[in-house]
């Protein structure tokens, strides 16, 4: 298989999620989601980090509507099949998958990640997910924010340059 070919079976359709999941048994899948617009060292740090956890790491990826409800009309700069390809070329990810709703609740019944992980400054029992991943046993673990490394901060130095 060459390296188009490893990128492009990372991307999971919805509809195969069950299938993957079979390959993993006794293994600790994590997860986490986002829309990693303009990858940084930021979302680098985080992902590597949240690897560590577990033997996989999959993304639940916000689709390019779901960027547009959450980070307004001028987002994503990079479409959802671009940032897919991007997070899938890393080595430390294993599977990515699109999801359209505002929040991964959907995804993360479907994948039933043993471990859920968040950046920044949440308090875990605020999750909207929260109380789906302790309810069948996962747990939420939070990775700091590497400070200084965003997205927004890239486009606004973009913009006044």
């Amino acid at each position: 298989m060459n390296n188009i070919e490893i990128i492009q079976n990372k991307i999971v359709p919805r509809d195969n999620i069950q299938n993957i999941r079979k390959t993993q048994k006794g293994k600790v899948l994590v997860f986490t989601n986002g829309c990693f617009d303009i990858l940084h060292p930021g979302h680098i740090q985080y992902l590597a980090q949240a690897r560590e956890l577990g033997d996989f790491l999959w993304i639940g990826l916000n689709s390019d509507t779901s960027v547009k409800k959450l980070k307004g009309e001028n987002r994503p700069v990079n479409t959802e099949q671009d940032r897919a390809k991007i997070l899938a070329a890393l080595f430390f990810v294993d599977f990515i998958t699109v999801f359209s709703e505002n929040t991964p609740i959907e995804l993360i019944r479907q994948i039933k990640p043993e471990i859920h992980t968040k950046g920044g400054d949440y308090n875990k029992e605020d999750l909207p997910e929260y109380s789906i991943i302790r309810e069948y046993g996962g747990n939420v673990e939070i990775i700091p924010f590497v400070k200084g490394k965003s997205t927004t901060s890239i486009i606004q130095k973009i913009q006044s340059t």
